[in-house]
């Protein structure tokens, strides 16, 4: 099916702070072109990550393959469960680069890092460098999701406990990973200075 279940959306959007055993990433996407003032949509659905591959990596092999004409501007639209990894990152990075006429908004249910290399926040700021336009999910984009990809049977989108705050907290934190990095030190040093 070109829609996700319920359940699958449910489960795996919900912006948890912590989110154990969420280990699969699904990635809801729309692909436009601009043309002038206006836009074409020409394709949208879902893909989660695959044995061996990751989703973003999926999705780049896909639009790879359309052949993009480099005469028209396109502009893409992921919605995440989990933001990228250090190396899907580099590689969304490099394609973006190799596509100067396409731009790409990513939006994040959750952070993801990876315990063992703590990579990530640098591999968001690259893509950040890159031109991608990343934020954490609102209740706006649930809801969104949930009125575009999902099989939700006519049913409204409710908003789950602690969605909002969980969106800000997230979205605080993804400010702190972009801000330039003498802007990170500088607050460091006025924490400290604050006894903070």
């Amino acid at each position: 099916s070109i829609l996700m279940q319920r359940r699958l959306f449910l489960y795996n959007f919900r912006n948890l702070r912590k989110a154990k055993g969420r280990r699969e990433t699904y990635l809801c996407y729309v692909v436009k072109r601009r043309d002038s003032a206006t836009s074409c949509s020409l394709d949208f659905g879902y893909l989660r990550n695959q044995m061996g591959c990751h989703v973003e990596v999926l999705f780049l092999r896909y639009i790879s393959a359309w052949d993009l004409d480099p005469g028209r501007c396109y502009r893409i639209t992921w919605f995440t469960s989990w933001s990228p990894c250090y190396d899907c990152a580099q590689h969304i990075a490099s394609f973006l680069r190799s596509y100067p006429n396409l731009t790409l908004r990513i939006f994040m249910a959750r952070l993801y890092f990876c315990e063992d290399r703590k990579a990530e926040p640098e591999g968001l700021r690259r893509l950040h460098k890159a031109g991608a336009q990343i934020a954490i999910m609102t209740f706006k984009d649930f809801f969104y999701c949930w009125n575009t990809f999902v099989a939700n049977r006519e049913q409204t989108f409710r908003g789950w406990e602690g969605l909002h705050e969980n969106s800000v907290h997230l979205a605080r934190k993804l400010r702190r990973i972009l801000l330039p990095l003498y802007e990170v030190d500088d607050l460091q040093d006025a924490f400290k200075i604050l006894g903070l």
